[in-house]
């Protein structure tokens, strides 16, 4: 059976990028591999064997274009209500809270954020089957 390894997202500027997700996601780098044109950049915490791959392509200087394809890198939260007032006091601009029902059943609560290169990130509350 397969096992969910890592997501890679490209990105412009290691630095910020790694700031950015250390501050918002407490994710450090696991390790990091430099080659002649591009560096990866394999971030993660304790919480999950999962990381997020940053693909650093040297030179590169024009912003990437997201398309309309990507939809969304998703993380969970025990208290989403603390850590969407953490984010904004960070300076990151998360997104309202939203409660998401269908037929009067509850699905989720959840917010979005982006990173630096304008990945979107949505913050679920720890909850139902997004533990």
């Amino acid at each position: 059976m397969a096992k969910a390894i890592h997501s890679m997202i490209r990105v412009l500027d290691e630095a910020r990028s790694v700031g950015f997700y250390q501050k918002a996601f407490g994710l450090d780098v696991a390790e990091r591999l430099d080659f002649e044109t591009f560096t990866l950049v394999y971030l993660s915490n304790a919480a999950s064997d999962f990381e997020i791959e940053l693909t650093v392509n040297k030179g590169r200087t024009e912003p990437y274009v997201l398309g309309d394809g990507y939809g969304h890198l998703a993380v969970s939260v025990a208290d989403l209500d603390s850590e969407n007032d953490r984010l904004g006091a960070l300076g990151l601009n998360p997104k309202k809270i939203v409660e998401f029902n269908r037929d009067g059943a509850f699905i989720a609560r959840f917010f979005f954020i982006e990173d630096p290169d304008g990945y979107k990130i949505e913050v679920l509350e720890r909850r139902g089957r997004f533990k």
